[in-house]
């Protein structure tokens, strides 16, 4: 059974109403980027507990999630409420199978995210190492509903600039027309051409691999396309494909 430690709140970043960000230390062991901890608040009659991913790279002790604002939420209610020296359960060991480790070799990396299923990329960008360098291309695309909501949009530059090259970072919006921005979902955009031919680069299952993290429709819906359309495959540990989203529990 996976061991509670106590984490102390150092810092809070209020993006929006609904997005906020936290950032804490804890005694954890070591992570791998692209993994998750349970965050739990325990009361005396009930424990509310849920998963959520690293935004921090595993050598950043600055510990970091990122959060939207679930209307009667069973815990973002209480992690919005957040102070500086508040005290939070933290699992001390990580979980999941959404890093590079799982990942066969390709050319392309697409890496689609909705809302704050970017944190987990953000995670295995900052930690940059030889895994990183099994791929020619890394896709990095952000969708969110208003250009306001890109609430990483400066580090997702700044690490573009740090790839030299081999990082594509590309924003689409779903509810407003701005810039040069992609307008439109994600599945829809995969399903007429339209991403593909904005970046200028292949999803197919000869050249690509696809991970998928954010809003639970958007994962259902763009696996869809990318079976029934791209002649993509789910990917298993002891079956190897194209399409590798994470299991939360």
């Amino acid at each position: 059974m996976n061991e509670w430690v106590v984490g102390r709140i150092i810092k809070i970043n209020q993006w929006s109403k609904k997005l906020f960000s936290i950032i804490l230390h804890a005694s954890i062991d070591p992570f791998i980027a692209g993994q998750f901890a349970k965050l739990s608040f325990q009361d005396i009659h009930k424990t509310t507990t849920r998963a959520y991913s690293y935004v921090n790279s595993p050598n950043n002790k600055n510990l970091e999630f990122y959060f939207v604002l679930v209307p009667h939420g069973k815990i973002t209610d209480r992690l919005s409420n957040l102070k500086v020296n508040d005290e939070i359960l933290i699992t001390k060991k990580s979980s999941g199978f959404f890093t590079l480790k799982e990942i066969p070799i390709c050319e392309n990396l697409w890496m689609l995210a909705t809302g704050t299923g970017i944190g987990p990329y953000l995670s295995i960008l900052q930690d940059y190492n030889n895994k990183i360098k099994k791929f020619k291309n890394i896709i990095l695309v952000h969708a969110v509903k208003y250009h306001h909501e890109l609430t990483y949009y400066n580090l997702m530059k700044k690490l573009k600039n740090q790839y030299n090259g081999k990082l594509h970072v590309h924003i689409i919006l779903s509810q407003e027309k701005y810039g040069n921005y992609l307008l439109g979902r994600i599945p829809n955009l995969i399903k007429d051409n339209t991403l593909e031919t904005v970046v200028g680069l292949p999803m197919d299952p000869i050249s690509s691999h696809v991970m998928l993290c954010g809003n639970p429709n958007m994962v259902r819906d763009t696996k869809v396309v990318l079976i029934e359309i791209k002649n993509m495959k789910k990917h298993f540990k002891r079956r190897a494909g194209h399409i590798t989203s994470e299991n939360y529990w």
